[in-house]
Order: C-alpha cells, then structure tokens, then sequence
C-alpha cells in the first residue's frame, strides 16, 4: 500500500545548537523522496537516516534566509561526487537561481547532471510541481522576507473493486482497471452492473502542509483546512511574544490556533529557538490548545 510518509531532517531556527539541525524535511511517496528546504547538516541527516540520494530528483526552498537554503551547494556537490546523471529541479522564488547559480559555476563545474530552477511567486497559491501521484502548491507566509509554505497532495485514487464481485460475476482481469476507474460491467448475458455495486470508494488523498518561516497569519487557513498534517513554525513560547512579532515568527500557541481553526488532525511543531533547552513548554502552550500536537525532532518518520 502506497504511504505518504515525511522525514525530519532538521527543526531548529537559525542560531546552531547541538540539540537540533537546521530546516529540512524530506517527503517520501512511493519511495519518491521530494526535499523541503536544506540548511546546513542536510546531507548528513539525509544519510543518517538512511535515505537514497539516487531517489531524490526535487527540492523545495521556502525561501532565502541561510538556515534554509545554505546547505544545497553542498548536497548538490555530494550528488556530482556520487556520480549523479539524472537531472535535479529545485524550486524556488526567482532570486534563488541568481544566489546559486554562480557557487554551482565554480564548485559544481564537473558535475554530470543539470541542475534546473523552477521559479514561482512566494505571495500567490499556485500549483508549482505535478506528476502521476503527487502535486505540490505553495502557501504564501507572512515573514520578513517573501517565503512560501507548501502543500502536498496525494493524486486522487481509483475506487477499490470488492474481491468478492470478482469472484460472483468473473470479472476478467482485463476490465478490473476500467471498473475501478468508474466504469460499469456487462456479463457475457448482456446484463449491466453499475459500477456502485462493485466498488467501494477510494481512500481520501493525503495532505500534508510545511509552513515555517512565518508570523501569526489567519490566511493560510482556507488551504490547509482539514488537512491530514499541519508543520508549523513555533519558534518561541507566548512568553516572548513581543521577539515573535519583531522577527515575523510564531508562538507555539499561535500554531495551535492555526491547527484549530483549520481543524487539521494532527500539528507538528517545529523551528525551535535555541533559547529553549527545554522544548516541552513548547509542546504543552500547543497542547492545552490543540491537543493533537508533537513536537518534531531530528530523525522522525511520520506516516500521514
């Protein structure tokens, strides 16, 4: 059975810390694995937790503060070292290209592949990336440079056929395909059976939103509605409000109110100051909110 599943690679802020790694995520969807931002350490955490290079082909960046991003020239070193062919696509806002393209010039020059942009606009909800089963949007933040979340959405399945209409009515396993894809069966006596008798619906699409960095915004809240899981920053405690305000970040309970109000099912929280060695008043300011909230931690695998 297909599983969306997310790696956290690193989930604290910018300040270095021996606690935590700085922003990455990897998704990983029919052992496809698409990266969600890459500072420093990346490639490390990638290999500690004994993900494949060969199956990584996108990278997402949020946006362009060096916790976020700094570790791609060296991920993308490592993958010409490993003797990589396949093309890499990062997507990003425009400037992106215009930062690295020169470090990929000088450090990257031999590499055997391509890396290619993909710029998109961090203030517009657009659909930036698809294929047969994924596809991905981008949430536009509220942080003190342009930066974009993003939204993962399985592609709609096919219904599931019932096992045992096959057997009563001896369906050929040439039209099962048909059938889960809607369409009706007619017996070798000419009578039709609607496809509502031998299906039962598909399994709803798993989604899963990435928003961090950003302030308090009620506007993401018509795009990550009900949603499987929400990331979401939680840089600081409510006790520090006012340092959340001042550097466009979120408290944990903001994050909570997000997570309510968007009535997801579950909240991961992340992006952690390092002024908190204790990250469990994070965890319980979320909690007394949205009770279904977990703090994120370097080599966790949810399964959405």
């Amino acid at each position: 059975m297909e599983q969306l599943e997310i790696n956290i690679l690193g989930c604290g802020s910018a300040t270095p810390t021996t606690k935590h790694f700085l922003s990455s995520q990897v998704v990983n969807l029919c052992e496809k694995l698409y990266m969600i931002d890459c500072g420093e350490g990346t490639q490390l955490r990638f290999r500690a937790q004994k993900l494949s290079f060969s199956r990584l082909n996108h990278i997402f960046l949020s946006h362009l503060h060096g916790d976020h991003c700094l570790g791609l020239p060296g991920l993308i070193s490592t993958l010409g070292l490993l003797g990589r062919t396949t093309d890499l696509h990062i997507y990003a806002q425009s400037e992106a290209e215009a930062v690295f393209r020169p470090l990929l010039d000088y450090f990257c020059r031999e590499n055997s592949y391509q890396v290619i942009f993909h710029a998109f606009d961090p203030v517009k909800h657009a659909l930036i990336f698809e294929d047969h089963s994924l596809k991905v949007s981008t949430i536009p933040l509220k942080h003190g440079v342009p930066s974009a979340g993003f939204l993962f959405e399985e592609q709609p399945k096919s219904a599931h056929i019932l096992r045992e209409m096959i057997d009563f009515y001896q369906i050929p396993l040439s039209q099962i395909n048909a059938i889960k894809n809607g369409a009706d069966f007619i017996t070798l006596e000419g009578k039709t059976i609607q496809n509502k008798l031998l299906t039962r619906p598909a399994d709803p699409p798993k989604k899963y939103a990435y928003c961090s960095d950003t302030a308090y915004s009620e506007k993401i809240i018509p795009w990550i509605e009900g949603i499987d899981v929400l990331y979401h920053e939680a840089t600081f405690s409510d006790r520090d409000i006012a340092r959340a305000k001042e550097t466009n970040h979120s408290s944990a309970r903001q994050a909570a109110l997000i997570a309510k109000a968007a009535q997801v099912k579950k909240l991961v929280i992340g992006h952690f100051s390092a002024r908190y060695p204790d990250e469990s008043i994070l965890l319980q300011e979320a909690q007394a909110i949205f009770p279904a909230t977990v703090l994120a931690a370097e080599g966790m695998r949810l399964k959405v």
